[in-house]
């Protein structure tokens, strides 16, 4: 089974991704994949190419998430942890999850 690999949208601070790499986690920006502006639409369907779980604070992604394809959806509300409680939360995911259990699926942290 292949680990996660998440990808972070443009409503997710930097600080996130570069907490996860850290903590060797595979994780890729919007900014870094060249995607900043893409429709909600184009960047599940980017995701779902590259294998990678969106994380979003972003709730139109709950409606798109029952008519798309996607490897998996992680939505996070903006203001229910500090930055390093979202990291910790991510890692936990990444530590017991494998890439098989996201497909198609939305996590609520």
């Amino acid at each position: 089974m292949a680990k996660l690999a998440f990808y972070t949208n443009e409503s997710v601070h930097i600080v996130v991704a570069e907490g996860l790499k850290r903590r060797d986690v595979k994780v890729i920006t919007a900014r870094e994949a060249g995607n900043l502006g893409l429709s909600d639409e184009e960047q599940l369907e980017y995701a779902k190419k590259k294998r990678l779980v969106i994380v979003t604070h972003d709730d139109d992604f709950l409606s798109l998430a029952a008519t798309f394809e996607h490897a998996g959806i992680v939505y996070v509300h903006q203001q229910k942890y500090l930055l390093g409680e979202l990291i910790n939360n991510l890692k936990l995911l990444w530590d017991v999850l494998e890439h098989e259990d996201m497909k198609n699926h939305v996590e609520f942290l």
